[in-house]
Formats: C-alpha cells, sequence, structure tokens
C-alpha cells in the first residue's frame, strides 16, 4: 500500500502503552502530520479512549492541511480494539477511506 499527495498513507505503529499515527506521502518521501498518545494524552495511553482521541487530532490537522481522503494501513495489526477506534474516530471527523 503506497500514499501519495492526494491520498496519503496513514501508518499506525502500535506499542503496549502508546500508540502513534502519521499521515504519510511515499512518493515524496516524507510525512505529513503525525500524532501520538504521548503528544495528546501524556504519560499513558493505552486504552481505546486515548486511542479516539489520537485520531481525532490527526483528523484536525489533516483538515488543515486540506486532506480529504486517505488510505488505512493498519499494518499487521487486527481492525478490533484501539485500531478500531482511531479509525472510528478519524471517520466521525469526516476523513474518507
Amino acid at each position: 500500500m503506497r500514499g501519495d499527495a492526494l491520498r496519503p498513507r496513514l501508518s499506525v505503529f502500535r506499542s503496549h502503552k502508546h500508540i502513534y499515527v502519521q499521515l504519510i506521502d511515499d512518493e515524496a518521501g516524507r510525512t505529513l502530520c503525525s500524532s501520538s498518545s504521548r503528544a495528546v494524552c501524556g504519560a499513558y495511553g493505552g486504552t481505546t479512549a486515548h486511542a479516539k482521541q489520537v485520531g481525532a487530532d490527526l483528523a484536525d490537522k489533516a483538515k488543515s492541511l486540506q486532506i480529504a481522503k486517505i488510505r488505512f494501513d493498519r499494518g499487521p495489526y487486527k481492525y478490533h480494539g484501539r485500531i478500531r477506534a482511531l479509525a472510528d474516530a478519524v471517520r466521525e471527523k469526516g476523513l474518507e477511506f
């Protein structure tokens, strides 16, 4: 899966304590914007509620860059729990997969 300037790739990394997301333009080889539970929630951000906050934060940053459509790259993670909460929050804010 590759992202471009019109539809960047939403890449997700999940650790035991935090969740990290970034919008990547693979053609240019750069990150357009990013968010993490460390930045949004503070010390511990490993819950589904924190994943929703991270998704909403990233969607707001994407809107400020006038990005409306993305490709969702969940990586090796199942579409369940924190990953699903993150995706639902991004969709609720108006980004299209």
